[in-house]
């Protein structure tokens, strides 16, 4: 297999600063050239995840932000009926969401300010003003509303589709999910 040195890195995982200064920096080879190493605090990619070595995803929060912003700006003045702009939006925009949702941990604020950009680019769809409430835009089709798709709609449906598929073969996920399942509801 033919592995490209010089986009190559030497990712050293782990937190432990301690620990980092007292070993000696660690000398990897590939075809007889030396792997350059990366900054702990420097952001890389890695199974389509951008994060740090040590362990910190904000990275990827980051890149999934832009690339929601640059969906919402690029339907901001199109010439497609709302459906096809909105369909245009889930696609680029959300999809992104999408990829990352379950796999890293997203507090309150973050959702909601993914949801405050998705509504405005819904709103941009429909070629709305952002100060139209977004009531319009979020209520179910049952309520008069757009049911326009939301980052918790996204995380639920990915979350419970990560469950499935641990739950699917008998082994250690499913075990480690299901410890997790009991533990819940015994503190609930």
């Amino acid at each position: 297999m033919q592995i490209n040195v010089k986009k190559t890195y030497l990712l050293l995982a782990g937190n432990d600063k301690k620990r980092r200064e007292q070993e000696p920096a660690l000398l990897l080879t590939l075809n007889r050239e030396t792997l350059q190493a990366m900054n702990l605090d420097e952001a890389c990619r890695y199974l389509r995840f951008w994060g740090m070595g040590n362990g910190d995803r904000r990275a990827t929060k980051e890149v999934v932000r832009q690339k929601i912003i640059a969906a919402r700006d690029l339907i901001k003045y199109h010439p497609f009926t709302p459906e096809l702009a909105t369909g245009l939006f889930t696609s680029k925009g959300m999809g992104v969401f999408h990829f990352s949702a379950a796999l890293i941990e997203w507090s309150e604020s973050e959702l909601n300010d993914v949801k405050r950009l998705c509504v405005q680019a819904y709103k941009n769809a429909w070629h709305s003003p952002w100060s139209t409430a977004s009531a319009l835009f979020i209520f179910p089709k049952i309520h008069a509303g757009k049911e326009s798709t939301l980052p918790m709609a996204v995380l639920t449906q990915e979350v419970l589709l990560h469950a499935k598929r641990c739950m699917r073969h008998e082994d250690v996920s499913k075990k480690i999910l299901l410890a997790g399942l009991n533990c819940t509801l015994e503190e609930w």
